[in-house]
């Protein structure tokens, strides 16, 4: 009898040592967009987050595979509502089989839930109100779900806000909700401080900047370099982000919810898309940012404080809709194969560098671009347009990273290698009319790279940026089991 049950508490052991991680939690945590052609697997996504020390992961949905790979890591891990979902939870009931299916089920195997995001950003201005009347019962149906399920002292359901559901004011002090949504807010507000949850907002710098083309450039970053400090009474203001935390603090004060807890759920900056999305603002703005957080300094309102704050984001999306802009497809940190775009040290100034996603295979190395031979191109800008229609182009536009390389040439040879390596190479996908051309040769021009696509279990491959022994510490869990196994038959 002792020994049928040595077996499996020594494996239980060393499952717990091998997916645990003892080391000190990382400054800040990460949004997880799974909206690509070619995602990453979730299990190398998972191995780049725990060896970053990341400990905190903010999704956009309830992905299956990502909660399950997220099990016994010690993540915590915010989960969502999407917008289109929010209708159809108004019902009680069908809330209570949401919170079922989409939380309770992965709680049991380990997967560290503690939020749930209703909705996203949903009463953002873009939207025209389509979400406004449904958030608040949602919020509360999924809220009242978890507590029914005595789950609600562990996750919490909140509302992730854009910054535009402030009214604008030039200084924090004269911050109030907009008047339009201020009676909506202020449910959900009430609510939230009733059940202990966050009152989780979004900033964007990169926004404002984007939106006014006079807006004080380096008042979006953190060094105070040629800023004019903001003056409001006795506190001072250097940096946009500051400003708009605190914006939120006064609104919630004057609401009369001074102590709530508040978390930012998106801040970051693109690195492509836009003249002023690029790598080196964005490696200044998310360096400084983390270091911001890392130095806890806090804010004007709320010195020597820690902000709890989700990067915006991972890994770069090639399916989002651009209908924001072009840099919508550039928010990561890292590239759509997980290579990291510029330096980060996620522990602020002193910490390690930002480790990429290891073992990523690739397809063969070849590429679809324009033959330079053929006479006729009359169909050329259709072929263009159809191309980018169905493949990925942002990186074409004015001030974006392949614009001052290419010429129209090089433009066609873009759009069409970005609409091949989305079809996994298929020989049919580099016709476009006779126009094009499969090489081996790497197109790429400095910093303009022609993607190659990522190689998934059943197609060709011709690289790999791992290497054998990184696969060594799961041989070496195997075989241990085998040894227990072997001894436990033989004491039986």
């Amino acid at each position: 009898m002792g020994g049928s049950l040595l077996l499996p508490i020594l494996i239980a052991h060393i499952l717990y040592i091998t997916t645990t991680d003892p080391r000190a939690d990382a400054a800040i945590g990460v949004n997880w967009g799974t909206q690509a052609a070619h995602p990453l697997p979730s299990q190398s996504v998972i191995k780049m987050l725990r060896a970053n020390k990341i400990t905190k992961v903010k999704l956009f949905d309830s992905d299956s595979s990502v909660l399950r790979a997220l099990a016994n890591t010690g993540i915590e891990v915010m989960v969502a509502v999407p917008n289109e979902v929010l209708s159809t939870l108004t019902n009680a009931a069908q809330a209570n089989l949401w919170v079922q299916n989409n939380v309770l089920r992965y709680i049991p195997s380990g997967t560290n839930i503690r939020y749930v995001a209703v909705g996203n950003e949903p009463f953002l201005r873009a939207y025209n109100g389509t979400f406004i009347a449904a958030t608040y019962p949602v919020l509360r149906n999924i809220q009242e779900a978890l507590n029914n399920n005595k789950m609600g002292d562990r996750v919490k359901a909140t509302v992730p806000l854009n910054a535009d559901i402030l009214q604008a004011s030039s200084v924090p002090s004269e911050t109030v909700f907009r008047p339009d949504i201020s009676s909506n807010i202020m449910q959900i507000v009430s609510y939230l401080a009733e059940n202990g949850s966050p009152f989780v907002i979004n900033i964007y710098p990169f926004l404002s900047l984007y939106g006014d083309k006079n807006f004080p450039v380096n008042y979006a970053f953190f060094s105070g370099n040629g800023v004019s400090p903001v003056k409001d009474g006795a506190y001072t203001y250097t940096n946009v982000f500051d400003a708009s935390y605190d914006s939120l603090v006064v609104a919630l004060r004057k609401a009369g919810y001074d102590n709530m807890t508040c978390i930012v759920g998106e801040i970051g900056w693109p690195s492509d898309g836009d003249v002023n999305a690029n790598v080196n603002y964005a490696q200044k703005f998310n360096q400084g940012f983390v270091d911001h957080l890392v130095s806890k300094k806090g804010t004007p309102l709320h010195p020597n404080t820690d902000i709890d704050a989700y990067l915006f984001s991972l890994i770069d999306e090639d399916m989002k809709t651009i209908a924001p802009g072009n840099f919508e497809r550039h928010w990561g940190i890292l590239a759509y194969d997980g290579r990291r775009k510029y330096l980060l040290k996620l522990s602020g100034p002193d910490g390690d560098d930002l480790v990429e996603v290891s073992g990523v295979n690739y397809m063969k190395a070849q590429w679809c671009i324009l033959n330079p031979n053929v006479a006729d191109r009359s169909k050329l800008a259709d072929s263009i347009g159809y191309a980018c229609a169905n493949g990925d182009c942002t990186e074409l536009g004015y001030g974006c990273s392949c614009n001052k390389y290419l010429d129209e040439s090089g433009n066609a040879s873009y759009a069409f290698n970005s609409y091949y390596q989305r079809q996994n190479q298929e020989k049919g996908a580099c016709s476009f009319n006779g126009l094009g051309q499969i090489v081996t040769k790497n197109p790429s021009v400095s910093n303009c790279k022609f993607p190659l696509q990522l190689a998934f279990p059943g197609t060709p491959s011709s690289s790999t940026s791992g290497t054998p022994w990184l696969r060594a510490p799961l041989t070496l869990l195997l075989a241990l089991l085998l040894f227990l196994n072997i001894i436990h038959q033989v004491f039986l």
